[in-house]
């Protein structure tokens, strides 16, 4: 499958837009197909980003890096989206250190070798992305004893719903992932001269 919507030039793009760009292409290597997919509709871009940061790059509360895109490869793999799980299933080999993870997760969480605390995470993050309607008190005692609180809780499901659209988004526009993210986590990564 191709992405159906054409990339923008990057020459066309606001100055702010191609910065940050160059920056995550300095950062990686490359470009991430969804910074240019989503740079067609440069208000969008700035939106999706902005919110994408938020939720992801913050300092406070309880939840890893690693955590929380365990929580977007669970969750992006039960909504059967190609890019995601490969993208953040990446990300989240290189955060935890462990080539094995992302695949595990992304084929069945509850056999994944993982802490409790990152099972009991799981459960809620799939239980608001499969049935956020029946999410009730039950649910947020079950974290409590793991050392979440409800500001942790509120992450969990915000990262689940933000990806949520993210999912949807890119497998509708049919975005593929860069080759890049395959092998990310998995091979030592070559030291630049």
């Amino acid at each position: 499958m191709k992405n159906r919507y054409p990339f923008p030039d990057l020459n066309t793009l606001p100055q702010d837009i191609r910065q940050r760009i160059a920056e995550v292409q300095e950062k990686t290597g490359f470009i991430p197909n969804v910074f240019l997919a989503f740079a067609r509709r440069p208000a969008e871009w700035r939106a999706f980003f902005a919110y994408h940061d938020a939720l992801m790059l913050k300092e406070e509360g309880s939840l890893s890096k690693g955590e929380r895109e365990m929580i977007v490869t669970a969750t992006s793999a039960a909504n059967q989206c190609l890019f995601c799980v490969v993208a953040h299933g990446a990300i989240l080999r290189i955060h935890e250190k462990k080539p094995l993870i992302a695949d595990q997760i992304a084929v069945n969480y509850r056999k994944a070798d993982i802490s409790p605390r990152e099972r009991a995470m799981l459960d809620f993050a799939m239980k608001v992305c499969l049935h956020s309607q029946d999410i009730d008190d039950a649910d947020h005692e079950a974290l409590y004893p793991h050392g979440f609180d409800d500001e942790d809780i509120w992450d969990i499901a915000a990262i689940t719903a933000f990806f949520g659209l993210s999912n949807r988004m890119a497998s509708f526009a049919g975005m593929q992932p860069n080759p890049e993210f395959y092998l990310m986590g998995r091979v030592p990564r070559e030291k630049k001269a």
